[in-house]
């Protein structure tokens, strides 16, 4: 396996990422790298134009004088162990910087302005006072009455199952948590243009909200792809007086894009990431944000039952929500942590967005971690049902997690989490979100195998306005499905209005098609 080296950071004016390594577990300034004539890298294109001039940070003295001697670097790193997390942001072998240097020294601000901050009381009042009166915290833990009878066996037997309403936050979504805080972060540093990317909507939709109230530029980028499944949230975040920019392609294509605009504006702009990716600090940061999830979890489960939950879980696309309501309960090994990621049309199919079942160890947008790749290190790419879920890479911590087996992962297909929207809705009044859908999925399987009133936690980490469109009845969401298999869902090639994919389910359910790609049956 070619694992892939995929580096963080870029000059503007180059058509792609450019990348050199920076592993910050020790620094040596005078190495560095000038390769001549481009080359091909493990999967990745680099360019001697942009790296000629960047300083590479290796673990050892040694002056990077060639390819193989980055890509020996590199294969060390990836094969070291170790355990536990280290100051430059490392859980093992997972994270660190991959960076150019440019952004050494912003990094190297951001973080000292972050630990500044979570020492601060006035910063610590403000944000406490953001997330109770504008961000509507806590959100309930909610005891699902008839999901729960749902999954008793012939006995009356089963594990108690609740929900932690993130869905209730204000913007629909978990997002909010991170979005108003490092917003607060970015104010506190001067900065007064926000960028940032989403896939879904709702990172964008909670940024805009949150830079709305802080009087702050926001521009959101927005992959064509998902600004069509996703028009509702494009139209909130225009609403909310946010700059929405399209970039061909995908959350992954438009992460890229937001932090190039980030790198060419490094004095004013704040790059709001969304999630538990990318160069340290990102990942610690919006995990500390999102932490609340977990902590008001564990207060409340001392309220309503004495004692903790038996089992936490979540989605996992790259790893907020999970990390948000796993971090708090990581030292208590009795609390089972599951995360339930996307298998898409199965782990076989190659449509899915699986990386930890069915990834490799690499490196994406400034950090290692497990990341869907091919054979020669080429990105491959994720699909997901759940628009949020379609991302190659993981976060470091959950990769972590996997290899030391404190948390077990697993996956279900979109068919069956489409059945679990469905269930929810029904059964309990909720509309989940299609990403934590795959959480309540995971139920099926679970409930069976747990002791009678075992305590079970799951994040329902969205609300599902945004996702009615797919999840419209049984035979509707099969030709979806069915689109979405064959390439002709919106956004899979041409893009098509709603209005079109509802006129092809009619006609679906009249009989006057048959199957996608019949001569009745649009192409989009």
């Amino acid at each position: 396996m070619v694992h892939s080296l995929q580096f963080l950071g870029a000059c503007p004016p180059c058509s792609h990422l450019n990348f050199a390594e920076n592993n910050t577990s020790s620094i040596n300034p005078s190495a560095r790298l000038s390769l001549n004539p481009p080359l091909k890298l493990r999967g990745t294109s680099i360019r001697s134009s942009a790296m000629s001039s960047t300083v590479v940070r290796t673990h050892n003295s040694m002056v990077i004088d060639s390819p193989k001697e980055l890509e020996r670097l590199v294969h060390e790193e990836i094969n070291k162990g170790g355990v536990g997390v280290n100051n430059s942001g490392k859980f093992g072998k997972y994270g660190g910087k991959y960076v150019p240097e440019t952004l050494i020294s912003c990094l190297g601000k951001l973080e000292a302005e972050f630990h500044s901050a979570i020492r601060d009381a006035e910063f610590q009042e403000a944000l406490a006072t953001a997330l109770k009166d504008y961000v509507g915290r806590e959100t309930p833990l909610y005891f699902a009455e008839r999901l729960t009878n749902h999954y008793k066996n012939d006995k009356g037997e089963g594990p108690e199952l609740y929900l932690k309403r993130e869905d209730l936050n204000h913007g629909g979504a978990h997002k909010i948590n991170n979005a108003i805080a490092q917003a607060m972060l970015a104010k506190r540093m001067g900065r007064t243009n926000i960028v940032a990317a989403t896939g879904a909507g709702q990172h964008g939709v909670a940024t805009a909200a949150a830079c709305a109230k802080l009087a702050l530029d926001c521009t959101i980028f927005m992959g064509t792809q998902d600004m069509q499944k996703q028009s509702f949230n494009v139209s909130q975040m225009k609403l909310l007086g946010a700059q929405v920019e399209s970039v061909e392609g995908s959350f992954k294509d438009a992460t890229s894009e937001a932090i190039r605009r980030w790198v060419g504006s490094l004095d004013n702009s704040y790059y709001l990431s969304g999630t538990v990716v990318g160069p340290h600090p990102c990942p610690s940061m919006v995990r500390k944000f999102q932490s609340v999830i977990g902590k008001e979890t564990r207060r409340q489960a001392m309220e309503k039952w004495g004692g903790k939950p038996d089992v936490l879980v979540a989605c996992v696309g790259s790893g907020s929500n999970a990390m948000g309501m796993f971090h708090e309960f990581l030292g208590d090994e009795e609390v089972r942590l599951i995360g339930v990621e996307a298998a898409g049309f199965g782990l076989d199919s190659g449509k899915n967005s699986a990386t930890l079942a069915r990834g490799d160890v690499g490196v994406y947008h400034g950090a290692m971690s497990y990341l869907l790749q091919d054979e020669e290190g080429q990105i491959l790419w994720p699909h997901s049902i759940g628009v949020g879920l379609e991302y190659p890479a993981v976060g470091p911590e959950l990769s972590f997690l996997k290899d030391t087996k404190r948390a077990q992962f697993y996956s279900v297909t979109d068919q069956e989490a489409v059945e679990a929207y469905h269930k929810l809705c029904r059964l309990e009044g909720i509309i989940p979100a299609m990403e934590a859908s795959h959480a309540l999925a995971i139920l099926e399987k679970l409930c069976p195998a747990l002791p009678n009133a075992a305590k079970v936690v799951v994040n329902v980490s969205g609300r599902g306005d945004k996702d009615a469109e797919m999840g419209k009845g049984t035979e509707d969401a099969q030709v979806i499905l069915g689109m979405m298999a064959n390439g002709t869902y919106p956004g899979r090639s041409r893009m098509a209005s709603l209005a079109e994919v509802e006129e092809c389910s009619i006609k679906h359910c009249l009989g006057e098609v048959t199957s996608p790609g019949t001569k009745n049956h649009p192409r989009y």
